[in-house]
């Protein structure tokens, strides 16, 4: 059966579902914008009770990551995500849900082959690249300083 360009993208965009754009939008927003809320609230949180701003905000940035792993552990981190989409992608908690999840999903597989090495299939990369970055820009601003 031959069908042409015109009858394939009619029959595609019968059975694609609707984009709801707006309303996925609102919801990353909303989630992604109560995320980084929760953790101002948390270094707040943390200067009231006498730590330093610089001490504070870093242990608001290891309570978030606690946070998500312990809710991708229950996945509730994904239904959230289910909902809010890119809203879930906030640096530091999405991070540590890429973390968590492929070493749930390989736990069966045991602790080395399992674990270990499927954690890092997905922030692997994130955490060389991120290394080599910061090389090369520490080094160029070493150079820039001292040299030009």
């Amino acid at each position: 059966m031959d069908i042409s360009k015109k009858q394939y993208e009619n029959i595609n965009k019968k059975h694609s579902p609707k984009s709801h754009i707006i309303k996925d939008c609102t919801w990353a927003f909303c989630v992604g914008g109560l995320i980084c809320c929760i953790g101002q609230a948390l270094a707040k949180i943390y200067i009231y009770y006498g730590l330093d701003k610089e001490t504070s905000f870093s242990l608001a940035s290891i309570t978030l990551i606690l946070l998500s792993a312990i809710l991708t552990g229950l996945n509730i981190y994904n239904s959230i995500a289910n909902v809010a989409g890119a809203g879930t992608l906030v640096p530091i908690t999405g991070f540590a849900n890429s973390m968590v999840s492929p070493a749930l999903e390989f736990q069966t597989e045991g602790l080395v082959l399992g674990v270990g090495a499927q954690m890092f299939t997905i922030a692997g990369p994130v955490i060389v690249y991120g290394v080599i970055t910061s090389v090369i820009v520490g080094l160029l601003t070493y150079i820039f300083n001292n040299f030009i």
